[in-house]
C-alpha cells in the first residue's frame, strides 16, 4: 500500500511520517530528502522544478513492486502530483490512501513554521511568507484530513492505521 502523506509545511507531516513508517513499518520516501541530495549533488544549472518527485515516484514504485509499504511525504500541492503518486501505486498494483495533514490553527502553525530547526545539512526552511504564499490546490478527490492543531502525531498515525488496517485497531501499537 502507498500512504501519500500531504500539506503545508509546518503541518507535522515529516513527524507523522517517520513514526507511520517505524509501527508499519514502511519505506519513507521523503521529498524534502531527495530535493536537497539533488541540490547537494551540484548536478543541476536550473531550478529543481518537480525533479524529486518524478525520482520520489520512481522510488515509491520500485519498493511498491517489492512488496513494501510506503509513505509519501510531500507538500504535494497540485491535483497533478497526487494524481501522480495514485498512479505509482496503480503500476505497482497495490491500494493508495491520501492523507492530507492541516494545522486550522494559524497561530499554532506559524509558530511551527518560524521555530523548526532543519534536519537536513544545507536545507533551507520556507518562511511563513512563502508557507501562505505557496501554491495549493483545493483537493477534489477523497483524503483523509487530520488536524494537528487538534491531534497529536500518535493520534494522527493511529487514525492512519485504522484506515488502512482496520484489523490493527484492536492491537496494541509498538
Amino acid at each position: 500500500m502507498l500512504i501519500i502523506l500531504s500539506g503545508l509545511p509546518g503541518t507535522g507531516k515529516t513527524t507523522i511520517a517517520r513514526e507511520l513508517a517505524r509501527r508499519l513499518p514502511a519505506v519513507h520516501v521523503r521529498i524534502d530528502s531527495i530535493e536537497q541530495a539533488i541540490r547537494g549533488a551540484g548536478v543541476l544549472e536550473c531550478p529543481i522544478d518537480d525533479a524529486g518527485y518524478r525520482v520520489g515516484y520512481a522510488v515509491a514504485e520500485d519498493n511498491l513492486r517489492l512488496g513494501l509499504e510506503v509513505v509519501a511525504d510531500s507538500v504535494n500541492p497540485l491535483s497533478l502530483t497526487r494524481s501522480a503518486w495514485r498512479d505509482a501505486a496503480a503500476r505497482a498494483g497495490v491500494r493508495s490512501i491520501d492523507v492530507e495533514i492541516v494545522c486550522s490553527d494559524q497561530a499554532m502553525h506559524r509558530r511551527r513554521v518560524e521555530e523548526r530547526v532543519a534536519d537536513l545539512p544545507g536545507h533551507r526552511l520556507p518562511t511563513w511568507a512563502e508557507v501562505v504564499a505557496r501554491q495549493y490546490h483545493a483537493w477534489t478527490d477523497g483524503r483523509l484530513v487530520i488536524d494537528t492543531a487538534s491531534t497529536s502525531a500518535d493520534s494522527a498515525v493511529g487514525m492512519i492505521l485504522a484506515s488502512v488496517r482496520p484489523s490493527r485497531r484492536s492491537q496494541p501499537s509498538a
